[in-house]
C-alpha cells in the first residue's frame, strides 16, 4: 500500500427511506465536487419525528479525498 495523505470532509444527509440511502446521498453530493473519495466513516445518526413516527433520517459522515496518489 503507498502512502497517502487525506482531508476529510463533514456532511450529513438526509432521507425519508433510511440510514442507507441518507448517507449514500451524502456520499454522491460529495463525489460531485470531490474526486479521489477513498473511504466514509458514520459519525452521528439522527432522525426527524412527525406525529409519533420516523419521518426522516439524517446521518453525518466523514468522507477521505486523497490528496497524493
Amino acid at each position: 500500500m503507498s502512502n497517502h495523505v487525506y482531508k476529510k470532509i463533514e456532511l450529513t444527509g438526509s432521507s425519508a427511506v433510511g440510514i442507507q440511502e441518507a448517507i449514500e446521498n451524502a456520499v454522491s453530493k460529495a463525489g460531485e465536487t470531490n474526486g479521489n473519495m477513498r473511504w466514509f466513516e458514520v459519525v452521528e445518526t439522527r432522525g426527524h419525528i412527525e406525529k409519533g413516527k420516523i419521518a426522516h433520517w439524517q446521518v453525518t459522515v466523514k468522507i477521505g479525498v486523497a490528496l497524493t496518489e
